[in-house]
Order: C-alpha cells, then sequence, then structure tokens
C-alpha cells in the first residue's frame, strides 16, 4: 500500500508540473501582454521594454519558467500588480467563500442524487426512473448561466423570496451573515451536479443488484429496503466516491459562471476579473491551486477507494 501511495504521488506531481508550465506558456503567448495591462494604454514602448526588463520577461520562456518554479518552491505565488497584493494573500481571502459555496451545493446535491439514483435503480426501465432519467438530461444540457438566470427571475423578481445578489462582504463572517443571499447560487450551482451524481448512482445500484450477495440477502429472508440500503447502496456508492474527487474541475467552472452571475466575491469572480484584465499572476496563482485540488481530490478518492473495496486494496498491495 505504502508503494501504492508513493507511485501515485509521483504521478501527482507531474500532474501538476505540466498542468503548471502548459499554463505559463498560454499565458505568455496570449495577446496584449501583462505590461500593457498594467501600465496602460497611454504607456511608450520605452516603458513596456524598461517593465519587462525589470520583472524578467523579456528572458527567455524557459528561464522565465525556472524562476517561476524557483519562487514556487518557496511558496511565493508572485504579485498582482492590479490588486497591490500578493496572489497567495488574494487567494486566502476569498478561497473559503468559495469553499463554502462548493461544498454547500455538493452536499445538497448529494443529498438528493443519492435517493434519486436508488429510487432509479429498484424502480428501472418504468415510469419513476423514466421521469428521473428525462429530468436529469434536461439540466445536464441546461447551461449554468441560463439556469442561474431562470433562478433570479422566478425567485428574485416573480416571486420575491430571495435576493438577486449573493452575499457581499470582505471576510467569511460577512458572506455567512446572508445565508439567504446563499440560496440561489447554491441551487444553481448543485443542479448539475445531481444530475451526474444520479446517474452514476443509478448505474452503480443496477449493477450490484445483480451480483449474487443480493440474491443470497433475499433468501435468507431479509426484507428489501435492508438489502437495498445495507447490502446494495453501501457498495454502490464506491463510484461516487472517487466521482467526488474527479469533479473538483468541473465544479470551480460552475463555481465561475455562478459568482460572476451572482457578483459572489469567490475564487471564480477573483479568476474572471483578472482574465479581463490579463492578471498573469492572479491566473497562474488560481490554476496551480485548483489543480493541485484536483489532483489530490483523485489521490484521495483512490485510497478511500482502496480502503473500502478489498479487489482494490489487493492490487495496491501487490503493485
Amino acid at each position: 500500500m505504502a508503494r501504492y501511495l508513493l507511485t501515485r504521488l509521483g504521478q501527482a506531481l507531474v500532474i501538476v508540473i505540466l498542468v503548471t508550465l502548459i499554463t505559463f506558456v498560454i499565458l505568455h503567448f496570449l495577446p496584449g501582454g501583462a505590461a500593457r495591462a498594467i501600465l496602460g494604454k497611454e504607456a511608450t514602448l520605452e516603458q513596456i521594454a524598461a517593465f519587462n526588463h525589470d520583472m524578467g520577461y523579456d528572458r527567455p520562456l524557459w528561464e522565465q519558467y525556472a524562476l517561476y518554479l524557483q519562487r514556487l518552491v518557496r511558496g511565493d505565488l508572485g504579485y498582482s500588480f492590479q490588486l497591490n497584493q500578493s496572489v497567495a494573500e488574494a487567494i486566502t481571502q476569498r478561497l473559503p467563500k468559495t469553499m463554502v459555496l462548493s461544498l454547500a451545493s455538493t452536499a445538497l446535491a448529494v443529498v438528493i442524487a443519492i435517493p434519486l439514483g436508488v429510487v432509479q435503480a429498484v424502480r428501472r426501465n418504468k415510469w419513476p426512473d423514466y421521469t428521473i432519467n428525462a429530468l436529469s438530461l434536461l439540466a445536464y444540457a441546461t447551461p449554468i448561466f441560463f439556469l442561474g438566470l431562470m433562478m433570479i427571475i422566478l425567485f428574485a423578481q416573480v416571486w420575491p423570496l430571495l435576493p438577486p445578489e449573493a452575499p457581499q462582504g470582505f471576510t467569511l463572517g460577512e458572506v455567512l451573515a446572508d445565508p439567504a443571499g446563499l440560496v440561489l447560487p447554491t441551487v444553481t450551482l448543485a443542479v448539475l451536479t445531481v444530475a451526474v451524481y444520479s446517474r452514476y448512482v443509478r448505474s452503480s445500484m443496477v449493477d450490484n443488484l445483480n451480483e449474487n450477495y443480493v440474491r443470497t440477502a433475499r433468501s435468507k429472508g431479509l426484507s428489501e429496503g435492508r438489502v437495498i440500503v445495507g447490502h446494495t447502496l453501501r457498495n454502490g456508492l464506491f463510484p461516487v466516491i472517487t466521482l467526488l474527487g474527479m469533479y473538483l474541475p468541473a465544479l470551480f467552472s460552475g463555481a465561475l459562471v455562478v459568482e460572476r452571475l451572482f457578483n459572489y466575491p469567490g475564487m471564480g469572480l477573483l479568476f474572471w476579473q483578472s482574465a479581463l484584465k490579463r492578471d498573469y499572476p492572479i491566473l497562474l496563482g488560481v490554476t496551480l491551486l485548483i489543480s493541485v485540488a484536483t489532483v489530490l481530490g483523485a489521490l484521495v478518492a483512490d485510497v478511500l477507494y482502496a480502503a473500502v473495496d478489498p479487489r482494490v486494496r489487493l492490487k495496491a498491495s501487490r503493485s
């Protein structure tokens, strides 16, 4: 098992380095450049050249990337001239807010998706299965920005039950002080997750319902509810555990749109504004954070999956 973990950690490190390299190269080939974005349209060519020399932007690309990696090793993510603060400070201020939104939407999605997937599996190829499947496909196909706009129109204008804007606050406490403002962003972000998770739960449950241990449990006289909840559901949730770790990129991309739509001061809105201003240090820092979180999430999911599934645990012990 230790060798398996070391192998996965090595693979994770390689993936993170490749992500930083690809992002670094793409950002430096975008038109305009950081100097023009920071100094403004009125800056002269001499001023831009002086800025690029001071920041090291006139050096070869491989040398710039090597210096960037050296700063990363020291924990230096760079400095944002647009925000006039370090990248680490900007991320630290906004990361807890995005985590609250993401965790709340994921928890809501899991609570709804698991029962829906179980109902679909138990009543498969019948009207409950067809109805939930149609609604899931509709939710999955609906653009998240359109869904958010409909939420605002319906529940903030037609029926003024909730505020149309997310909580505005500098600290996490100020955001949590307005729970009503979190309802629409959380529900909007959770809808797509429900559609994905419910289909995974259904597929896994259908596979497990055809296993021999289910027939054995029924032959022993166990009630159908105990067979479903106590045996099938427990094994059917294994793929969902893996999905939770692998779903982080999609969750962040959804949070980016939702935060922009509801003006929620989190990481997604920071990334959006930084892209418009060509704030390269912020873009690199956020991308690095998301890639690390995704890789760690996948690693944790693999470890949990290996811990609960004896077949994976046996394979890991042999590797």
